[in-house]
C-alpha cells in the first residue's frame, strides 16, 4: 500500500536495521520517530565483546556512509574487508550514523514501546477490511522516569529484534526445572559471557556448563578454552543435544570451501576441542533436566538426560541455545505468525523454501513477503526470521529496500545503489 510523503512513520527499535530504515525514510521525505527502549545500538553492545563473522563492508550501507561522509568529514571509514567486534561496529558505523542531521533529533533513547494499537479500531473489527489501514496507530511508549506518553504514525516498522528474549534450556524447549530459580539467582547466562573482561571473575578457576550447539555456544566454548590456558582451574562441561557418530567432525557444522573464514576457524577449534577430552568435556544427545543449589557448597547441581554421568556440579552455567520474538506490543494488532517459527507468516513461508544451514544463502523474499494482516505494519529485522539464526544485516537492508519501494510505490526504488 502507497504511502505519500510526508507521512510519519515509527520505527521501534534503534538497532542497525532501525537506523538504516530511519535512514531510507529520512533520505525519501518521511517524517521518522525512532523509539528506542535503551540506548543506541543496545542489544550490539550486549554481544559487542565478540568478532562479526562477516567483513565491515556486509554490515553498513552506502547510503549510511554517504549521511556520515556529509556530516563528519573527520571519520574516515574503515576498510570493507576488515573484521570488527560489535563494538567496534557500533563506534565505527552506527553511532556517527545516529549522529547526522538526518538521524539527530528523530531517535529517543530510553523510551520503551508497551503497546501500539488502532486509534478507534480494536483488533477483533474490520477484520481483512482495508479501511483498517485508513486509521492511524496509536503508541504508547514509557520513559525512564516512568512516565507515559502517546505517539501516532500511519506506518510503524517493527525492527526491535530478539537478543533479549532468550529460548529455555530444557528439553523441548520447555525450562528445565529450577530453571526460572537459576535465572533469578544469576546462575545461568543466555548470552555469550565476556570471559576475557569484565565477566572474566565469575568464570575463570570455575566450572561452567555450556549448553547448546550452534555458533554462540562454540564461541563460548573457545574462549572459555582460552580462559582455560590461563586458568588451569577452569572447568567446562559442553552439552548439546546433537548425536555424535563416527562420521562427525564434531557438534558446529561446516561449509565446504566457507567464504567466511572465522566462521569456520571457529568452527573447527570448537570441534576439536569437543573431541580432545580436555579442558572441554562433551556430552552430545544430552538436555538439561532440573537445576537445583548443591548441597553445602555455592555451586549448581545440573541433572541431565540421555548421558552419563546423569548430573554434575557447577559453578555457572551458559545457555546459548537461540532467541525468539516478542509480540507483545502488538498484541492488539492483526498479526500472522508462523507456528513453527514465531515469525512473521508470509515471510516464514516464503524462507522455508530456502534448505541451506549457510546465512549466506539466505536471499530477500520481496516486498509481498513483508506484508502483515494489520496494513502498515512491517517488522524487519532479526525479528522477521522469528527463531531463525540465519538473519545477516545485508538482508535487513534488502528488506527497507523493498519495503520502501513498496511504500511509495516505485518497484525500481533503490537508494542503496543510487546514492
Amino acid at each position: 500500500m502507497a504511502v505519500d510523503t510526508p507521512a510519519r512513520i515509527a520505527i521501534l527499535g534503534a538497532g542497525p536495521i532501525g537506523l538504516e530504515a530511519g535512514l531510507y525514510g529520512r533520505f525519501l521525505g518521511y517524517d521518522v520517530d525512532i523509539y528506542e527502549q535503551g540506548r543506541v545500538c543496545e542489544n550490539l553492545f550486549a554481544w559487542g565483546h565478540i568478532p562479526l563473522f562477516t567483513p565491515l563492508g556486509m554490515n553498513r550501507s552506502r547510503l549510511g556512509l554517504a549521511a556520515i561522509a556529509a556530516q563528519l568529514p573527520d571519520h574516515p571509514p574503515a576498510p570493507d574487508d576488515r573484521i570488527v567486534t560489535g563494538r567496534e561496529l557500533a563506534a565505527q558505523y552506527f553511532l556517527p550514523l545516529a549522529q547526522t542531521d538526518l538521524l539527530a533529533g528523530h531517535i529517543y533513547e530510553h523510551c520503551h514501546v508497551t503497546h501500539v494499537g488502532r486509534t478507534a479500531t480494536l483488533k477483533g473489527e474490520l477484520v481483512g477490511d482495508p479501511a483498517r489501514g485508513e486509521q492511524g496507530f496509536r503508541i504508547l511508549t514509557r520513559r525512564a522516569d516512568g512516565s507515559e506518553r502517546v505517539g501516532e504514525a500511519d506506518v510503524v516498522i517493527d525492527a526491535t529484534g530478539t537478543y533479549p528474549n532468550h529460548n529455555w534450556a530444557g528439553q523441548g524447549g520447555v525450562p528445565a526445572l529450577g530453571e526460572h530459580q537459576a535465572r533469578e539467582r544469576q546462575t545461568i547466562a543466555y548470552h555469550m559471557p565476556d570471559v576475557h573482561g569484565s565477566e572474566a571473575e565469575r568464570y575463570a578457576g570455575k566450572h561452567t556448563l555450556v549448553v547448546g550447539a550452534g555458533y554462540s555456544a562454540a564461541t563460548t566454548i573457545v574462549e572459555l578454552a582460552r580462559l582455560a590456558a590461563e586458568a588451569p582451574d577452569t572447568q567446562i562441561t559442553w552439552v548439546a543435544r546433537n548425536r555424535q557418530d563416527d562420521s562427525s567432525e564434531g557438534p558446529i557444522v561446516r561449509f565446504p570451501n566457507d567464504p567466511l573464514p572465522e566462521r569456520d576457524a571457529l568452527a573447527q577449534a570448537a570441534n576439536r576441542l569437543a573431541t580432545a577430552g580436555s579442558p572441554v568435556t562433551y556430552l552430545p544427545d544430552a538436555s538439561l533436566a532440573a537445576i537445583e543449589p548443591a548441597p553445602d557448597s555455592n555451586r549448581q547441581r545440573v541433572r541431565l538426560t540421555g548421558v552419563e554421568p546423569a548430573a554434575v556440579e557447577v559453578d555457572q552455567i551458559v545457555a546459548n541455545v537461540g532467541y525468539r520474538p516478542d509480540f507483545g506490543l502488538a498484541s492488539e494488532l492483526q498479526l500472522h505468525t508462523c507456528y513453527a517459527t514465531d515469525g512473521p507468516m508470509r515471510l516464514a513461508a516464503a524462507l522455508a523454501g530456502q534448505t541451506s544451514a549457510d546465512c549466506l544463502a539466505q536471499t530477500g523474499q520481496g516486498s509481498e513477503s513483508l506484508l502483515n494482516p494489520e496494513p502498515n505494519f512491517y517488522v524487519l529485522g532479526s525479528k522477521s526470521y522469528g527463531r531463525g539464526a540465519q538473519f545477516l544485516l545485508s538482508i535487513g537492508r534488502e528488506q527497507i529496500r523493498d519495503l520502501f519501494a513498496m511504500l511509495v510505490g516505485r518497484s525500481n526504488l533503490n537508494l542503496y545503489e543510487t546514492i
